[in-house]
C-alpha cells in the first residue's frame, strides 16, 4: 500500500470514529442552537494548529452567525517559524498560566453562552485553563481532542488537569498518538497528521446540525454563500448580512465591559 493509500484508509477510520459518536455531536448542536435562537454566541477557541478548526466554523463558506472565533495570534502565527514571532515563543506562551483569563477579561460573557475548545492533546495550559475560566463563568463547554493522544500525554496543567476535565462534552477526532498516521519503510517517526481531518469533520458536521435547529426554530442562518451558488447579487447581500448580524451580535459582549 502506498504512503497515500495508507492516509486515506487512515482517514476512514477517522470519518467511522466520527460518526460513532452522532449522539455527542447532537448533544453539541442542542447546546450551540439554544445560545445562538438567545441572541448570544457561541465561543470558539484554539491555540497551535488548532486554530484550523476555529476558522472551520466561523467565518468561511457555508458557515454562519452565533460563533465567536477567539484566535490570539502569539499563539497560532506559525508563518515565519524562527526568529521574532517564531514556533518557540508560540509554543512556550501556549503553556503560560493565566494567559487564557486575560484573553477572556475582553469579553463580558453571559448566562446561556456555550463554547468550543479546541486541542488535540487537551494538555496544554492555555486551551485547559480556557475551558477552566468558561465553566468558572458559567458557560457551559464542548471539547474536541484526540482521546488516544491525550491519555498518553501528560497535562502541563498546575493540577495535571485536561481539557476534558473541564468540559461538559467530549469529542474525540480519532487521531492516533502523536497525531502522524503514515509509517514510512526506513523512516523513523510517521509523518502526515490526521486530527485536523477528524476535527473538520466534527466542526462540520456539528455546524449542519445547528442550521437545522435554527431552521426549524424558524430563524434560518445567513450562509455566506458563493456566487457561483446564488448569484453575485445575492452573495454580497448574504455576506454583508452575515457581518452585521456577526457584529450585533458581538457588541454585546463589549458594552458593559468593566462596568
Amino acid at each position: 500500500m502506498t504512503p497515500a493509500l495508507q492516509y486515506l484508509e487512515a482517514s476512514q477510520g477517522l470519518l467511522n470514529r466520527v460518526r460513532d459518536q452522532l449522539p455527542l455531536i447532537q448533544q453539541t448542536a442542542d447546546l450551540f442552537a439554544k445560545t445562538i435562537l438567545a441572541g448570544q454566541m457561541v465561543h470558539v477557541f484554539g491555540s497551535g494548529h488548532s486554530r484550523i478548526l476555529v476558522e472551520e466554523m466561523w467565518p468561511r463558506y457555508g458557515s454562519f452567525p452565533g460563533f465567536n472565533p477567539i484566535v490570539e495570534l502569539s499563539l497560532t502565527f506559525h508563518n515565519l517559524v524562527v526568529g521574532a514571532n517564531g514556533q518557540r515563543q508560540a509554543m512556550f506562551l501556549e503553556n503560560v498560566s493565566g494567559f487564557a483569563s486575560r484573553i477572556l477579561r475582553n469579553f463580558d460573557l453571559m448566562p446561556g453562552d456555550s463554547a468550543l475548545v479546541i486541542s488535540s492533546g487537551g494538555c496544554n495550559v492555555v486551551p485547559v485553563e480556557m475551558a477552566e475560566e468558561f465553566q468558572k463563568r458559567g458557560v457551559k463547554v464542548a471539547a474536541i481532542i484526540s482521546t488516544t493522544h491525550s491519555e498518553a500525554s501528560t497535562s502541563r496543567h498546575r493540577d495535571g488537569k485536561k481539557l476534558q476535565d473541564f468540559s461538559d462534552i467530549v469529542l474525540d477526532t480519532g487521531a492516533p498518538v502523536g497525531d502522524a498516521m503514515v509509517k514510512i519503510e526506513g523512516l523513523e517517526t510517521p509523518v502526515a497528521p490526521g486530527s485536523t481531518v477528524g476535527g473538520c469533520l466534527l466542526v462540520n458536521t456539528i455546524k449542519a446540525e445547528v442550521a437545522d435547529r435554527l431552521t426549524k426554530a424558524g430563524q434560518p442562518p445567513k450562509v455566506l454563500t458563493a456566487g457561483a451558488v446564488v448569484g453575485a447579487q445575492k452573495a454580497t447581500e448574504l455576506f454583508e448580512a452575515a457581518y452585521d448580524e456577526h457584529a450585533r451580535r458581538i457588541a454585546k459582549y463589549y458594552a458593559k465591559l468593566g462596568a
